[in-house]
């Protein structure tokens, strides 16, 4: 078994797959099961005007760290625009969305603290790309992962 103690390395095109809504690809290069649930770390491949509804973690923090593209980033609140190499801390706690502004796909590294994001995705992941998604189901998946679906995602327009 892995433990946070242990090295872990990979590849460039090493790491879990997974799929999350439609539009946004997972590469989880570290899993809460990689460290002792203390973190996930993952690359998310986001279509372009792609991004996640408004949803809150109850006790995760997110972190997103832009590597290539151009983002809309909500936070409570507030909005931001991230161009590559711009990074948003995102407590626990608080509503949050983001949304690839470009019309070519975008990229951003993501991490969870603690772990245990990689469970959520293999859920929702199906759940979401079904050809009419059940917005019931994928509310009850959010509240099985202590998270909360609060709205759409964001829009180029608004």
């Amino acid at each position: 078994m892995t433990t946070a103690t242990t090295p872990h390395v990979l590849d460039p095109d090493g790491g879990l797959r997974l799929q999350s809504g439609p539009g946004r690809d997972l590469i989880f290069k570290l899993t809460g099961e990689d460290t002792a649930g203390a973190i996930d770390y993952f690359v998310v491949e986001i279509a372009p005007h792609g991004g996640p509804p408004l949803h809150v973690h109850h006790r995760q923090l997110e972190t997103i760290h832009v590597v290539n593209g151009r983002f809309k980033v909500r936070i409570g609140d507030e909005e931001h625009v991230l161009e590559p190499g711009g990074f948003a801390y995102l407590p626990a706690g608080i509503p949050h969305t983001f949304l690839n502004l470009t019309t070519e796909p975008g990229e951003v590294i993501v991490v969870y603290a603690p772990g245990g994001g990689r469970a959520f995705y293999e859920e929702l992941g199906p759940a979401s790309r079904r050809a009419t998604p059940d917005r019931q189901e994928i509310a009850a998946i959010f509240e099985r992962h202590d998270m909360t679906l609060l709205g759409p995602p964001l829009s180029v327009d608004a």
